[in-house]
């Protein structure tokens, strides 16, 4: 458990920012509320004996005073283009892990082309996409991998019943897509490429009671940076279900609503991982609710791991490469229903 200690959130009062902050509390973490915008981090921690720090990242010093004292900082304020050098550097300066629930595919790329050598000389600890993208599929795919060393292909399919983005969710996606000139990436052939053709659709055999549904095919998520940054597999390749993938491109779908006492939204999830070598496959399946509040849990088991020493690496790594996978999904059970094949 947190046992009082400080962590830093940067985009506190964002959507997945508040759930970052409300698992924290849950996991006996003291939350210091940071962001750019001073008067809506006064609201979120007004009644509350939070301490709100307003930092930007055009301003060093700022950041410095927001991480003071803290014993990690997560970033979740996007687009994490913008703000995840900035905050890493102020980790660095402090001497303080730094995790992020970036999405951002060429953010994350960023992250590890560019603090790597440094990270890992300084033996700081830089754990970004730890978040439901990125991060969860790549600790599927690692604990599916069980004691293989490489693998043929990896295949990540998303089964969203619905997906409401959030205002930050759209930002991120015109960042990323100014950045591709409209194009879209894949990871093929031990590399990502850019692609300007039409997505391909095709039908995914989801475990039941889901079961066979139409996805696009190439809808390529964080899982293309992170999982072939440790794991030997030239083919790694997404899938979102046609419904989801629609309205989270709709300009009109509207933001997530809240249906529970814990801020969740009606969407639920699953999650199916296949890596395949030859002729043989392994498999791991995750079902749960809301991929927005599952992050939370996420991002803050690797914080608490990072800081009782429950690691494997140092350096920039991704959550597979970090953590024990198979254990760290065990522990996600109240948020999360994990089945591993066989």
């Amino acid at each position: 458990m947190g046992s009082g200690l400080t962590v830093a959130v940067f985009g506190a009062y964002g959507h997945t920012g508040r759930f970052v902050v409300a698992q924290l509390r849950d996991r006996g973490f003291i939350p210091v509320l940071s962001g750019r915008d001073a008067d809506k981090l006064r609201a979120l921690a007004s009644g509350s004996e939070l301490d709100a720090r307003p930092a930007s990242v055009d301003d060093p010093a700022s950041l410095d005073r927001a991480l003071a004292g803290a014993a990690a900082v997560i970033n979740c304020a996007g687009p994490f283009a913008t703000t995840a050098a900035p905050v890493i550097e102020a980790a660095l300066r402090a001497g303080i892990p730094y995790v992020d629930v970036a999405a951002e595919i060429e953010a994350n790329a960023d992250t590890f082309t560019h603090f790597t050598d440094r990270a890992h000389a300084t033996g700081a600890v830089i754990v970004p996409a730890m978040a439901f993208y990125g991060g969860f599929g790549d600790l599927l795919a690692t604990a599916a991998m069980g004691d293989w060393t490489a693998a043929d292909e990896a295949h990540i399919a998303y089964g969203l019943s619905s997906w409401h983005p959030t205002a930050g969710t759209r930002t991120a996606g015109a960042v990323s897509r100014q950045r591709r000139g409209g194009g879209r990436l894949v990871y093929t052939k031990g590399r990502l490429a850019h692609r300007h053709d039409d997505q391909p659709t095709l039908e995914w055999p989801f475990p039941d009671p889901m079961g066979p549904r139409a996805v696009i095919g190439e809808f390529t998520m964080a899982d293309v940076v992170t999982i072939p940054s440790h794991l030997s597999i030239p083919e790694v390749r997404t899938y979102m279900t046609v419904e989801a993938a629609r309205e989270v491109s709709a300009p009109d779908t509207p933001t997530p609503a809240a249906v529970d006492a814990l801020g969740r939204s009606a969407q639920t999830f699953l999650v199916d991982v296949v890596v395949r070598s030859g002729n043989t496959e392994r498999r791991a399946v995750a079902r749960g609710q809301d991929i927005y509040a599952v992050t939370a849990p996420l991002v803050v088991e690797a914080v608490d791991r990072i800081l009782t020493g429950r690691t494997k690496s140092v350096g920039v790594a991704s959550a597979g490469e970090m953590f024990d996978a198979p254990d760290f999904l065990r522990a996600l059970s109240p948020h999360i229903d994990l089945k591993l094949y066989p």
